[in-house]
């Protein structure tokens, strides 16, 4: 069951979890995680303070060997998993159909609808979610799957607005994917490389009003100037929600855009964009999303994705206070950064304990029975039970 895990270039410490189910104490009832992770993932996710605040909720962490079969190891009554690949799939959907008890975080042809951007964000689009709160869409898109000498006549007739952020259209955790161009220049747009996704840049800082004022200020200037708002990094693990935030893209310089005329390329910007939390910004940029609103779209896209673990980069819209646009989902986000969120991921688990083997069920019954006997022996009580048996 050796499998493919070149996909994940996350990064981090070497952190490797040797936890065996062997091993554990027999008084203590812990609920067991498999977990089938790349070994950049396991570096970056499974850390001591995460694993000490699982052991201490009855959570251990033990690591699925890729050398055997499925479902000979266990028992589990939660599989984590972020690999790739047909054949895993495969494994994964067997070992599901013939162990229904165990909780899979999460279902692999619910994933693979997040690998594809032109996909992920219609269930936002269609579920139109207006309310007393605010309003959840999605920026104008438009896919563009090859000619990139195209680009510029499909752009016109669509009636997208530049700028326009140009990202690849397979969201597959590699390096690539992470990639995100920023077009402003409709003579430049044929610089880009489909399958790609292009949607229109939706202002969501106070800094600026429209991107071409800022690369006017940019290429006036010696030094680095801030091109995006602030982005709200919505984390969801089962019914548990975290909101960091995060600038949305990093810094650029007079010397970098300069390069780069026409269409700017930003690459892993989910690491590169710096937190955003601690930063002296304007309250009408900073102020998070209503945490009502934002239940009510984490629970209709748990529904319609059939995901429980996943995340979503969402903006406001500058000037507009209750207007947000979903710009990206992910399934089983990056790296841990905030300690909060290591708790989002511990308590947030959909916990659900094994059954206790049938043998223990009767020793417990039989003990109960005992105790009432001998509290009860006067009484009678016990007679009673033990004559309608």
């Amino acid at each position: 069951m050796r499998l493919n895990d070149n996909n994940d270039d996350e990064e981090g410490p070497k952190t490797m979890s040797h936890c065996s189910i062997g091993h554990l104490q027999p008084e203590k009832s812990f609920v067991i995680v498999g977990y089938a992770l790349t070994s950049k993932k396991v570096e970056s996710f499974l850390k001591p303070k995460l694993e000490g605040l699982a052991r201490n909720k009855g959570i251990l962490f033990v690591a699925i060997d890729q050398n055997r079969p499925l479902s000979d190891q266990g028992p589990f009554d939660i599989v984590l998993h972020k690999l790739t690949g047909k054949e895993w799939r495969q494994i994964l959907e067997e070992y599901r159909r013939t162990h229904p008890e165990v909780t899979v975080l999460d279902p692999p042809d619910a994933i693979q609808h997040l690998h594809n951007r032109q996909s992920m964000l219609q269930c936002v689009a269609d579920m139109n979610l207006s309310d007393t709160y605010g309003k959840v869409g999605v920026p104008r898109q438009l896919v563009i799957k090859r000619d990139s000498s195209s680009i510029p006549d499909a752009v016109t007739k669509a009636g997208l607005i530049l700028p326009l952020v140009a990202k690849p259209l397979v969201a597959d955790g590699s390096a690539k994917s992470h990639e995100l161009s920023l077009a402003y220049d409709e003579y430049s747009l044929q610089k880009l490389e489909p399958p790609l996704v292009l949607q229109e840049f939706v202002n969501h800082g106070k800094q600026w009003q429209f991107l071409y004022g800022l690369i006017t200020a940019v290429l006036f200037s010696n030094f680095n100037v801030r091109v995006g708002g602030v982005l709200f990094k919505v984390y969801i693990v089962g019914e548990a929600i975290k909101v960091v935030r995060r600038f949305s893209l990093p810094d650029i310089t007079k010397r970098e855009l300069s390069k780069n005329a026409g269409v700017f390329r930003f690459p892993r910007v989910s690491c590169a964009a710096a937190s955003a939390d601690d930063a002296d910004l304007d309250p009408s940029v900073a102020e998070l999303p209503p945490r009502p609103l934002l239940e009510r779209l984490a629970k209709e896209l748990r529904r319609r994705l059939g995901l429980r673990l996943f995340n979503l980069d969402i903006i406001r819209e500058h000037g507009r206070r209750d207007h947000f646009y979903v710009i990206d989902i992910n399934y089983f986000p990056g790296k841990v950064r905030e300690n909060a969120w290591v708790r989002t991921y511990i308590y947030g688990l959909p916990v659900k304990p094994r059954a206790k083997p049938i043998q223990e069920k009767i020793g417990i019954v039989s003990k109960l029975l005992e105790t009432l006997k001998n509290r009860n022996v006067k009484k009678g009580w016990h007679q009673m039970v033990f004559q309608n048996r």
